[in-house]
């Protein structure tokens, strides 16, 4: 139970008397998502009306109960996606949102274009915005703060009499409850009056901490009978953490983002929030079996809207349980809660240790182990010398998960024998035309044969993969389902200028996942072809292991 202060309104000054009561932090909280409206406006991000329709579904099979789908008629984009999603998503737990605003000032429900758009969206729900900072209905607006109020109330009344259940969305609410706390409260009262069936404080901004907005939900949550609900934004780095105080003292409806996006810095991130209430603060969310796979929805919204999520984002990054310091791994490999808030599989994700100059002993024998591979003492000792050196030297191991994995088979011994490497050679055409043509060539030895192949491409790495690959597939059949996806080459010491040693990392993947190979050299080249050679290795090695 929460300790509150309950508010009596005086009618005529519009303030309240305070008298302390108890509530309690609800079992359940809504949870209505809005990357496809509000996160939408985050600066890289630009979906497709088909990429809109995958969000939607994902969202939909994460088991979040609304979904805000965008602004019928601000864009053809936005009508089309309100057409054809009824059609093409058979929503099993969420429902669809249309957004919009009140009417305009001075305007008539019966004739306003905004509001004819929202039911034409044919949602069983939508989401109006109004203005409750006094600011800006004088200076936005340019109204006064009797007309937004008769429009915040005559507008929701008109959609609520037109079978549609209503969010309303303060917009501004907490700086407009800082600046005239009798308006805030007003604009409420007005939707209320309408027929609202919540209402959403709105922290447009961003710039509220949590204390501030303790104070100010507690004043709300007391003088409402009203569902009360919250939107925040992340400018001050809080929402989320707002998000959760707000909950804290009663609200049962949380607006937010999967991975935060949105405006500016982003919306509270929902794939944080709902574990933290879910796992932390045992309030229901997105259905309980549903907690598990928010971080491979996390991840696939990702790929969708083609903005690399932060490894290092809680619950759902690829860094939230890796650990690197030996000290952690040691502990770790006897209790895995020595250093880990939660058990990983809980939210999807999974333990992950990785090697480093940091390392210890420990932290060597399980990566060796996740990949069957026995090292004796010895071994493992010699593994961490060498480790250092090389990381000395520039290589960094904890993201070259392909080339770690060869450095640890070595020290057993082992050498690859798929092929020897003679010799490559490199060569730069440009021509009149001003056409820039790359071809490579490489001479190998394998299966006791010397091969030499050509390749050209757009560029030497390019190149040298299609010259690999020609001398190596009529042996290598396996090497067809091999790609590369991604090239990565990073300056390490920028102040030898021209001369200066260079890191390439190379993402390869097959049809059942991916890995990361290093090299580093002053020649790009050279540090290119480490990489490749390794690539290339650890493929045949997964495609003879399967």
């Amino acid at each position: 139970m929460l300790r509150s202060t309950a508010r009596t309104t005086d009618t005529q000054s519009g303030l309240t008397m305070s008298a302390e009561i108890d509530f309690a932090v609800p079992e359940s909280v809504e949870i209505y998502d809005t990357t496809l409206r509000d996160g939408s406006q985050q600066e890289g991000i630009s979906l497709t009306v088909d990429d809109k329709l995958r969000v939607a579904e994902a969202l939909d099979g994460l088991g979040v109960k609304y979904i805000e789908g965008g602004w019928p008629g601000a864009n053809p984009k936005d009508i089309e996606f309100f057409h054809r999603a009824p059609r093409e998503i058979r929503f099993g737990n969420a429902t669809l949102v249309a957004f919009g605003s009140t009417m305009r000032p001075g305007g008539d429900v019966n004739s306003d274009d905004t509001l004819r758009n929202m039911l034409d969206a044919n949602t069983e729900a939508v989401c109006m915005v109004a203005k409750s900072w006094d600011y800006h209905v004088k200076e936005a607006l340019r109204t006064t703060l009797d007309e937004a109020l008769r429009m915040a109330e005559e507008s929701v009344r008109y959609l609520v009499e037109r079978d549609r259940r209503v969010f309303f969305d303060a917009e501004h609410f907490f700086d407009g409850y800082k600046n005239n706390p009798q308006f805030a409260m007003a604009v409420l009262r007005a939707a209320q009056n309408g027929g609202a069936s919540t209402l959403v404080l709105c922290d447009t901004n961003g710039g509220s901490l949590p204390f501030e907005v303790e104070r100010i939900v507690r004043e709300v949550k007391s003088s409402f009978p009203t569902q009360i609900g919250v939107h925040f934004h992340n400018d001050s780095g809080c929402a989320t953490a707002n998000a959760l105080t707000s909950v804290g003292l009663g609200a049962t409806h949380v607006q937010g983002c999967i991975n935060g996006y949105g405006e500016r810095t982003g919306n509270t991130d929902l794939s944080v929030a709902i574990p933290n209430l879910t796992l932390k603060m045992g309030i229901e969310t997105i259905p309980r079996e549903k907690i598990a796979i928010i971080t491979s929805v996390s991840r696939h919204l990702a790929e969708v809207i083609n903005i690399a999520t932060d490894p290092q984002k809680p619950y759902v990054g690829t860094s939230s349980f890796t650990h690197k310091a030996g000290l952690h791994v040691s502990a770790i490999a006897r209790r895995k809660d020595a250093y880990e808030h939660i058990a990983p599989e809980l939210v999807g994700n999974g333990t992950r240790f990785v090697v480093s100059e940091m390392a210890g002993r420990s932290t060597v024998a399980i990566k060796a182990s996740e990949l069957g591979i026995d090292l004796t003492k010895e071994q493992i000792a010699t593994v961490l010398e060498h480790l250092k050196t090389l990381e000395h030297q520039g290589f960094h191991f904890e993201t070259a998960d392909g080339s770690m994995e060869l450095l640890l088979r070595r020290a057993t011994g082992w050498n690859q024998n798929f092929f020897e490497v003679e010799s490559f050679r490199v060569i730069d055409d440009f021509r009149d035309n001003s056409e820039q043509l790359t071809e490579a060539t490489v001479k190998l030895w394998a299966n006791g044969e010397r091969l030499i192949a050509t390749g050209e491409g757009n560029g030497p790495v390019n190149a040298l993969d299609g010259a690999l690959r020609r001398a190596l597939t009529p042996l290598y059949s396996g090497l067809n389902s091999i790609h590369l996806t991604d090239f990565k080459v990073r300056v390490l010491d920028s102040s030898s200028g021209t001369g200066a040693k260079v890191r390439v990392l190379i993402d390869s993947s097959d049809e059942v996942g991916s890995w990361t190979t290093i090299g580093v050299s002053p020649n790009v080249i050279d540090a290119s072809w480490q990489a490749l050679v390794d690539s290339i290795v650890i493929g045949l090695l997964r495609t003879q292991q399967g």
